[in-house]
């Protein structure tokens, strides 16, 4: 799967847009393959120009079309969290699902492809329904029973923010795994089950940064720039690698409402209520 990069996202692309119909068994496979390795493996049909797909792990549709194998391709989105999320300019044209969008050649499709996927298997409600299942037969009776509920949901958390924000660290790009922390912005034990595992209530941070943010030593602001608490040293945050030019990669309205709550409690003066004795959450 290509990496991709700013120059492979969708553009406006400007009519005639003239699909292949029906699709040559050129632009078939070739769309049945981008799709395969961006984990849309379930065909479902064609709609005259445009090729259906499904993923087994999330619901919403997926069709393709293109003009030729080295001409432009096309996709149709059917889920309004993605299409709400993902943030590309749609094209004005005839086609199935809720937006369209246009890719100059097959390697920006493929890249596209692949965020649509984070994107849904990151977004609410597939954390939730993918920890429901996970966790139904589990017994919650003990103490030890009820924190191995709490690890399943932990796991599934971090997991989809991995997916969501690409499998680096929403900071530095820091992209060893290990490195990797999946940060509540509202504690775990602030929450129920629905936010608890919703990625807009997360971030995902390189280790020395989840500590600073889970601490309430640092924040972000509504557009993403760090802030410092004052209790803070400028010593401390310099030998954490801490700079003041520091932002997120992004930000979204949904992420930024939880941030502003965080960022009260790190300006705050004083330590935040509970977090010297700890606190411990337990999914139900």
């Amino acid at each position: 799967m290509p990496q991709g990069s700013a120059e492979d996202a969708p553009e406006a692309l400007a009519p005639p847009y003239n699909l292949e119909t029906p699709p040559s068994p050129a632009v078939e496979y070739e769309c049945g393959d981008a799709t395969y390795r961006s984990g849309f493996r379930l065909p479902a049909g064609r709609e005259g120009a445009w090729l259906a797909y499904d993923s087994a792990d999330f619901p919403g549709r997926l069709w393709l079309a293109a003009e030729n194998t080295h001409g432009r391709f096309y996709a149709a989105l059917a889920s309004p969290g993605i299409t709400a999320e993902i943030g590309w300019p749609s094209v004005d044209m005839a086609g199935p699902g809720l937006k369209r969008y246009a890719f100059r050649h097959l390697t920006a499709l493929m890249y596209g492809l692949k965020r649509v996927y984070e994107l849904g298997v990151s977004l609410p409600d597939t954390p939730l329904d993918q920890f429901r299942k996970a966790a139904k037969d589990l017994p919650r009776t003990t103490e030890a029973e009820r924190l191995v509920v709490q690890r399943v949901g932990q796991d599934v958390f971090r997991e989809a923010l991995m997916a969501h924000w690409s499998r680096r660290c929403a900071v530095t790009d820091v992209e060893h795994p290990r490195l990797l922390r999946a940060s509540h912005i509202i504690p775990w034990a602030e929450c129920g089950d629905e936010e608890r595992l919703d990625v807009h209530n997360g971030l995902l941070l390189a280790a020395h940064i989840d500590a600073a943010f889970d601490a309430h030593l640092i924040g972000f602001d509504e557009h993403g720039k760090i802030r410092f608490s004052p209790r803070l040293t400028e010593t401390d945050g310099t030998r954490l690698g801490l700079d003041p030019t520091m932002r997120l990669r992004r930000t979204e309205p949904k992420t930024t409402e939880r941030l502003a709550r965080h960022l009260e409690r790190v300006m705050a003066q004083s330590e935040p209520d509970g977090k010297a004795a700890g606190a411990a959450g337990i999914i139900r």
